[in-house]
Parts: C-alpha cells; sequence; structure tokens
C-alpha cells in the first residue's frame, strides 16, 4: 500500500499553531519504523502541489509543472475513449466577487447535482463546440475537454486556487487566449442562467466559471490499486478551519494510519508520503537486520520538525 496525505502540514501562521498541538502517536510509530527517502522539494508557488506530484510518480504519470495529464487519466476512467487528443478538466466553479480581489469557493460547497451540471454543460456546448473543442459529461464537477491546445497546457491545480485569489494562477493561462475567451464567454452565458436563478433563490452559490486543469494526452498508468490519496486534511486547510483541520487529522491519526501500523507489524509492504504545501516526504519499509532496525528509530526524526518543514 503506499498512502499519500494531502496537506500533512501547511504554511499559515495559524495553522502552524495548530499543528503544534497535534498528537499523532500511530504517525510517530510509524516515521520511526520506516526509512526516509529523498524528499520532493518545491514551493508553494508550484502549480502542481506536492501530493498530486507523489500520486502521478506513484502512477507513472509524467509531465511539466501544471501539466500532468490528469484529466485524460479521469477521463480514461469514466470510460471515454481518450484517444491521442489532448484533454483538460473543466471543473465548474463559482468566483466570489470582493471589493478588491476574486478568488474561487471550493466546488464541494456548489453541492451541484447532476441535473444541475447537465443542463448547464448542455448550454456552454455550442460555444465550446464552436471554438473546437470537444465537450463531455464526467460528473457534477468534473466535465473533461479536448482540443490540440490543451497538449501541454501548464494550469494550476484546483488545490493551489481554492479559497485564494485567483489572479496569480491565471497567469499560466493567459498564453491560452481559446481558454481565456471561453472563460470571458461562460460567464456571460451563465449570468442569469435558470439553473443559477433557481440556486440563488434557494441560497446557493451560482454556478459563474470554470478552472481548467490536468492538461495533456493521456499515459499509460501503473495500477492505482495500492494507491491511496487521503484527503480529508484538504477541506480544512483550504478553509483555514485549524479546529477541524486538527480534528481530521486525529481520526486519520486513530483509523488510516493506524491500519498502516498493523499492515507493517504484519510484514506488509508499505510506503507512506507525508505532502504538505511545498515538499514531500516519503518513507518505506525496508528488510533491515533487527539491530539496524532498533538504531532507525532512536534516529527516527522529532514529527513536529518533519511536519513543518513540508
Amino acid at each position: 500500500m503506499h498512502l499519500i496525505i494531502a496537506f500533512a502540514s501547511v504554511l499559515s501562521a495559524a495553522g502552524r499553531q495548530a499543528l503544534q498541538t497535534l498528537a499523532l502517536p500511530n504517525l510517530a510509530r510509524l516515521v520511526a519504523r520506516l526509512v526516509p527517502q529523498a524528499p520532493d522539494h518545491g514551493d508553494e508557488y508550484s502549480l502542481t502541489p506536492p501530493h498530486q506530484r507523489e500520486h502521478a510518480r506513484a502512477l507513472g504519470l509524467e509531465g511539466a509543472d501544471g501539466a500532468l495529464p490528469w484529466a485524460a487519466h479521469c477521463a480514461a476512467a469514466h470510460g471515454i475513449d481518450t484517444g491521442d487528443l489532448a484533454w483538460g478538466r473543466i471543473t465548474p466553479v463559482h468566483w466570489r466577487v470582493g471589493a478588491s480581489e476574486i478568488s474561487l469557493v471550493d466546488p464541494a460547497q456548489l453541492e451541484l447535482a447532476e441535473d444541475e451540471s447537465r443542463a448547464l454543460l448542455e448550454t456552454l456546448h455550442p460555444l465550446f463546440e464552436s471554438a473546437g473543442f470537444l465537450l463531455l459529461y464526467g460528473t457534477p464537477l468534473a466535465w473533461f475537454a479536448a482540443h490540440e491546445s490543451l497538449a501541454g497546457l501548464r494550469s494550476a491545480s484546483l488545490d493551489r486556487v481554492i479559497g485564494r485569489r485567483i489572479d496569480p494562477w491565471l497567469a499560466p493561462l493567459e498564453n491560452a487566449r481559446s481558454v481565456r475567451r471561453l472563460q470571458n464567454e461562460v460567464q456571460m452565458l451563465l449570468h442569469e442562467h435558470p439553473v443559477n436563478e433557481a440556486r440563488e433563490a434557494c441560497g446557493l452559490p451560482a454556478v459563474n466559471s470554470f478552472w481548467l486543469s490536468g492538461c495533456g494526452v493521456h499515459q499509460p498508468a501503473r495500477s492505482d490499486a495500492g494507491v491511496r490519496v487521503e484527503r480529508s486534511l484538504c477541506a480544512p486547510a483550504l478553509g483555514e478551519d485549524w479546529a477541524a483541520w486538527v480534528e481530521a487529522w486525529q481520526a486519520l491519526d486513530r483509523g488510516p494510519l493506524g491500519a498502516a501500523l498493523q499492515a507493517l507489524r504484519r510484514g506488509e509492504p508499505l510506503r507512506l508520503s507525508l505532502c504538505g504545501e511545498r515538499h514531500a516526504q516519503r518513507f518505506e519499509a525496508k528488510s533491515t537486520p533487527w539491530p539496524t532496525r532498533l538504531a532507525q528509530r532512536w534516529r527516527a526524526p522529532a514529527l513536529q520538525p518533519l511536519l513543518e518543514e513540508l
């Protein structure tokens, strides 16, 4: 099993204070028993966050920062014949317009139903098709677009943009004029759309734009049967709800990490990737003599500094 933990650490001052309150005994025992591998160094400005880099590495997917072909990978998983086309994931979103900035609301908060999503997609079909894009439905929050301009196009992961100013993360798309033009025209089409009028009457956010991510041509991938990306820390971290983040960490320690520790004790293979906003640190189980394992436990890194470094 390869357990990848997203947002295991955060950079905000309030989040760092919350980190100091964590008691994670099962994680500490795992780190003491596993062997650290070479870290994946990055920064908080990379388009692809560390947990997605680790996931791509586990599956054998390749691509530049912001150009890992997640859309094609997910489209194929939904039974779409991706062929040799370049695909991108279109996520219907709500851009919150403030006095001085525009931010992106967590798409999960839209609570977008399938019939709403399909109705919006039907409205946008002619626009995308007139621009030469193929546009297909996947799930309420995942549509798939294909176009030659998406080959190698760099774009920011939603996990970089949620709850933040979108302007810095739009910069890579400035060279993709067709995409920026589509975003502008989509905003006009969705303004006063019947679906949005009904949603707003119910107190729900309107779908007023889309986010493009995961562009590229489909690549063969290794099975992800043994790979688990744990995302329970994502929503509270992105929403800066630090009490919920601490609770999610503690539940994670009691549940999946406790199960991973038991599997390790049974001699089962295990990889653990702790991913923050900048770096990822992977640990692996190695067959080593008992004296060496004992020495490793004595030399195991302190948990709080390890997480802060991510």
